[in-house]
């Protein structure tokens, strides 16, 4: 069955000796690359966007956000996305694997961050003016080093997005006061969960399955995600293949019935049921705003 288009960096970055960074202006990024890739779609790589001027609707995971100029998005690997743009849109772009990030610290991972540390953290910060103008400079040095060879460039590059993203951080924190992090004594056995989750959400839709694989209780399994997310860990799980229906109905050509199948459920009938009961609109209805 299909399932919805992945794009690997090296789809973007053509230099051997730098295969796992991209950056670029926003403006020659949709000129090389827009125009082949119209329709939702998901990257194996970290994605942050800096808008600088224009307007538009930047969907993530099917949840709408508003561009503006100051709007960052950070995406992290697995996530669908696309939008639509008004013709004056500029800004930067760029992308890396966990690798390039991660090879360079003995102490810290990419998934630190609070904005990549789980996918049920808002994908976006909007920045005043005084602050887009830093982030501005960030990006154009950035990117000046990506684009000349200059000695230690690489080592250079990942010095200057990690203190962007420790200053996009200080940003994310004041504008989120309810967000997963890596402080809240829960939030490891959340991420766990949500990578168990990932993996298994296809076959095994009981919160009692997900806790025995992690040799705890489903009360206290359950305790967990109400505490940090506000949520049963059965919303967690619905959630998910909700998401997987979606990108599923958009890409793929199957029928309604055979992806209800695909995702475990015999009875489409139910299936439908449900997924009305999580977005207020059927299937169909769903699918008719991307055609």
């Amino acid at each position: 069955m299909k399932s919805v288009q992945v794009l690997d960096i090296q789809q973007f970055e053509k230099n051997t000796i730098n295969p796992d960074f991209y950056a670029n202006t926003f403006v020659k990024h949709l000129e090389f690359y827009h125009k082949s890739i119209t329709i939702p779609h998901k990257h194996n790589f970290y994605v942050t966007v800096l808008f600088t001027q224009g307007s538009g609707i930047h969907e993530i995971d099917f949840n709408a956000y508003t561009i503006q100029p100051g709007s960052i998005f950070l995406l992290n690997p697995g996530q669908t996305h696309h939008w639509v743009l008004s013709d004056d849109c500029d800004g930067f772009i760029f992308f890396h694997t966990q690798a390039f990030y991660d090879f360079q610290f003995n102490s810290k991972s990419i998934t630190n961050f609070p904005f990549f540390f789980s996918t049920q953290n808002p994908p976006f910060i909007y920045i005043d003016q005084e602050q887009l103008e830093k982030m501005i400079r960030s990006f154009t040095v950035i990117l000046e080093e990506y684009e000349n060879e200059y000695l230690l460039k690489r080592q250079k590059i990942i010095s200057l997005i990690d203190m962007m993203y420790i200053d996009m951080t200080r940003l994310y924190e004041k504008e989120n006061d309810t967000l997963v992090h890596k402080s809240n004594p829960y939030a490891d056995k959340l991420k766990h969960l949500e990578r168990l989750v990932e993996t298994h959400f296809l076959t095994e839709k009981s919160p009692a399955g997900y806790a025995d694989l992690m040799n705890i209780s489903t009360k206290h399994l359950n305790r967990i995600t109400k505490t940090v997310l506000g949520k049963t860990t059965s919303d967690l799980i619905i959630e998910r293949i909700i998401l997987e229906a979606k990108r599923m109905f958009v890409q793929s050509r199957d029928s309604f019935t055979n992806i209800a199948l695909y995702l475990g459920y015999d009875d489409y009938a139910y299936f439908s049921r449900l997924f009305k009961s999580k977005t207020n609109e059927t299937p169909s209805q769903f699918i008719e705003r991307y055609k």
